[in-house]
């Protein structure tokens, strides 16, 4: 029997996780019982050891990474502990699957000098969609925070007299990030031209809204970002998470105690955090100088 949409409710109701997360598991899950019924080895509640090395080969063999294939049986090993849990089934048949070694990659980031010419120097229309977009490229800079958290921003968690927004992380783990008066600035700029353009605004209504005065969705965003990265970068990945991962860096590289970042990101552990401590050869050289008496 199939238990997959009862995972799934469990997860996005029990666990909170979001959307894009459920959907990622139902993506997997249903991945392996297409290969389980093309092969005629059962459904997938009833997986072995033996039927998810003989899934992951196909995976490996069909051209798919060692990235996304570890993603997927971590996915299949959440829904046997959830099986676990509910007395369904008594051993999770990943417990003998080995995750397939991976090259560690480091954060792709932009330097702070392309960050600067992105915001002070492109050219932004004067329109609604021009303030707004240019809004959003300054609040992932200067707070770090996720695509996900950015696009379900409502007006009351922002807090203008203390300078701090409220924002609601995986699982709705709440979160207070500061912000500086210069981005109070420019967000109640956006607010006004918003409001003039759209009506007054209403106390819980989402923060950011399309140029039809609906709201936001995470596909407009990354095509903003996507954009403007183009402008000023020849890096390959131009997503939002990597102006989360500028907004680490350059704190580090300043100096920022790594427990600090850590909380700033929503990070449940530090070694999620310690990604970024990597430093280009320039900055490698300039701590070497400073600190070494004989350099």
């Amino acid at each position: 029997m199939d238990y997959k949409d009862a995972f799934l409710d469990y997860m996005l109701y029990e666990r909170r996780c979001s959307q894009l997360t459920v959907i990622a598991y139902d993506n997997d899950l249903r991945l392996l019982a297409d290969f389980m019924a093309e092969n005629a080895l059962g459904d997938i509640s009833t997986a072995t050891p033996q039927v998810l090395r003989k899934w992951l080969m196909h995976m490996l063999s069909g051209g798919m990474v060692a990235r996304s294939v570890n993603r997927k049986i971590a996915s299949v090993r959440s829904y046997f502990r959830f099986l676990m849990k509910e007395g369904i089934v008594e051993v999770n048949p990943c417990s003998v699957i080995s995750n397939i070694k991976t090259p560690k990659a480091l954060p792709v980031f932009l330097q702070a000098k392309e960050m600067d010419l992105m915001l002070d120097e492109c050219d932004y229309p004067d329109t609604y969609a021009g303030q707004r977009d240019k809004t959003i490229l300054e609040l992932f800079y200067l707070t770090g925070m996720r695509v996900s958290e950015l696009v379900s921003l409502t007006d009351d968690q922002f807090d203008f007299s203390r300078l701090v927004v409220l924002v609601n992380g995986k699982r709705q783990k709440q979160r207070i990030i500061p912000f500086s008066e210069r981005l109070e600035i420019v967000l109640k700029s956006y607010l006004q031209r918003r409001n003039l353009e759209f009506g007054c605004s209403v106390i819980g209504g989402r923060f950011f809204l399309t140029d039809k005065g609906e709201d936001i969705y995470t596909k407009l965003v990354y095509r903003v970002v996507h954009r403007h990265i183009e402008m000023v970068s020849t890096i390959t990945r131009k997503s939002p998470h990597v102006l989360r991962h500028t907004f680490a860096t350059v704190l580090l590289n300043n100096g920022a105690d790594l427990m600090a970042i850590k909380e700033l990101l929503g990070h449940t552990s530090l070694a999620a955090t310690q990604i970024y401590v990597h430093n280009d050869f320039e900055q490698l050289n300039k701590v070497y100088n400073k600190a070494h008496p004989r350099a």
